[in-house]
């Protein structure tokens, strides 16, 4: 039996959604009016289908449009009720979002930087797959020299057309011999960036950083190199207590070689760089070899200089209190969470280079 007019009203007055969902149910449900008389159907002939068929299909369309419009009605009057009665407080603090860090690696190259910009040099950089020339030769590593051994570097696989042999670089001098070709002299640089050597344990890793300095000019000595190390060392572990000797040493760069030494002490339980409870190496460094020099298309007889390079993760590990260089690559963001640095945090001379 027919209910339609009072459905559509009732419809039409639904004071909200719940009423009008129980609306839908009486008249559509599976025990509603409408879904009654359309099983009714399946009972008739034919004909009587035909001639009560569309009556009763017009009453089920009636109903779900009447059900549709009241819906986007009741709707739209909730939504400017809200509009109209809800605020946002704008002095609440927004909430929390996931924040990223600056990994310790790009923070301390940031603060060599910012400390050898002070003192006069460009920062410079070259290719991490670099030919042997450049890695070795240029540098006096001959042929026979133990660094081109299979089992401390990386070696690339002779490619058919490509003349020479290439290795992921074991360290960042071939950018010195880059930028004495490029510049000339004179010129002061450091060169941070990725190297590889075939070495793996809890202070050597395959792949780690490295930042070398280089000063090519006239009349360059090795209180030059003295002065720079001593004011670079106490500009970047902060403290005016710092103590260096060189120790003569071999490099096939530089001649004469000397191993930098920085004074160390304990505080808090940890050892920490400055004082003078003892002696930690950091650094190597010397005067650039006349061949080096030449090699680079320059006058040994006119120029001359120093250079040095130190492990970029190792210096982090000494200013933070780091102590596994493993660490420095696993991804772990816990780690990074404890010893990474705000992307706010930039480095200044002013402010402090471990602001």
């Amino acid at each position: 039996m027919s209910d339609l007019p009072s459905t559509l009203q009732r419809i039409a007055t639904a004071p909200d959604l719940a009423s009008l969902d129980a609306e839908r149910v009486s008249a559509l449900g599976k025990s509603g009016w409408v879904t009654a008389l359309l099983k009714t159907l399946g009972k008739m002939s034919p004909d009587e289908r035909q001639s009560h068929g569309p009556a009763i299909q017009s009453q089920r369309a009636e109903v779900a449009a009447a059900i549709d419009a009241r819906k986007a009605a009741l709707e739209a009057a909730e939504l400017d009720r809200k509009l109209a009665t809800e605020r946002v407080d704008l002095s609440l603090p927004a909430a929390e979002q996931p924040q990223g860090g600056v990994h310790p690696v790009s923070q301390v190259m940031d603060e060599l930087a910012e400390i050898f910009a002070d003192l006069g040099f460009a920062v410079a950089e070259g290719p991490e797959i670099e030919s042997d020339w450049y890695n070795f030769t240029a540098l006096n590593m001959p042929e026979t020299h133990p660094a081109r051994a299979m089992h401390d570097t990386f070696y690339f696989e002779p490619r058919e057309g490509v003349e020479g042999t290439f290795v992921l670089r074991t360290h960042t001098s071939p950018v010195q011999i880059r930028a004495m070709q490029q510049v000339g002299a004179p010129l002061r640089v450091i060169a941070p960036g990725r190297v590889y050597r075939s070495d793996s344990d809890a202070t050597h890793t395959p792949m780690f950083h490295q930042v070398e300095g280089l000063v090519i000019d006239r009349n360059i000595t090795m209180g030059h190199l003295k002065w720079t190390l001593e004011t670079f060392l106490k500009a970047f572990f902060e403290r005016d207590d710092i103590a260096i000797r060189l120790r003569p040493s071999y490099f096939p760069f530089t001649e004469p070689s000397a191993e930098v030494d920085v004074g160390w002490s304990m505080e808090n339980g940890r050892r920490v760089v400055g004082g003078s409870e003892g002696w930690m190496e950091v650094l190597g460094s010397g005067m650039v070899h006349p061949r080096v020099i030449a090699a680079a298309g320059l006058d040994p007889d006119e120029w001359q200089g120093f250079a040095f390079g130190t492990g970029i993760d190792r210096l982090a590990m000494l200013k933070y209190g780091m102590n596994d260089l493993r660490q420095f690559f696993d991804g772990d963001l816990r780690w990074l969470k404890h010893y990474g640095f705000s992307a706010l945090a930039v480095p200044t001379l002013s402010a402090g280079v471990g602001a």
